[in-house]
């Protein structure tokens, strides 16, 4: 029998347990070895599912921006007007800066791959692609642009702040960018 065939799960488990590691140790802390004895499988699994770690990593944060994309699209799809798309605004960045560990770390880790390797660069584009494409529904493109750096900024602030500011100072900074940024047309 072929591998893939006797475990149809395996190659989700191998990219779960990569984002796990990366969580833990940093992409530089992961080999296919770890991998593999993460996700309970073979180490010639591995290349039979990825044919390098590049692949593997690319696939595996690929999963974790549709997961963040996910998140965004719940908070933001729903608004109907500029009032309640500010108070999505707020509620994702509490959302956000109050969640998961493992999210804030793997984030950093995807920015900081982009940052070093361009190729990594189109996950973190089309992340902020999509994320503006809600914002833009109530906000022009500069207005949605710069709130979404906000929302990022924002996250990570009350992220690692020992003392997190409140919803009132996100409100704030939603609204001081957004008050001129009229959706034309």
């Amino acid at each position: 029998m072929a591998t893939g065939h006797t475990d149809p799960q395996r190659r989700e488990r191998i990219l779960d347990a990569t984002l796990d590691l990366i969580a833990e140790e940093g992409v530089a802390g992961v080999s296919h070895r770890k991998i593999a004895g993460r996700a309970g499988v073979p180490l010639g699994s591995m290349t039979y599912h990825f044919s390098g770690m590049d692949e593997l990593l690319r696939e595996a944060f690929g999963r974790f921006v549709e997961h963040f994309v996910a998140v965004f699209d719940a908070h933001l799809s729903v608004p109907a007007g500029r009032e309640e798309a500010r108070e999505a605004v707020a509620d994702l960045v509490h959302v956000l800066s109050e969640g998961s560990r493992r999210d804030l770390v793997l984030t950093q880790e995807l920015y900081t791959l982009a940052a070093r390797r361009p190729e990594y660069r189109e996950l973190t584009h089309e992340w902020m692609r999509r994320s503006r494409v809600h914002l833009e529904k109530h906000f022009d493109p500069d207005t949605a642009r710069q709130l979404d750096a906000l929302i990022e900024g924002l996250t990570l602030h009350r992220a690692l702040a020992q003392e997190p500011h409140g919803r009132a100072l996100t409100l704030e900074a939603i609204s001081r960018i957004t008050e001129t940024g009229r959706r034309e047309g």
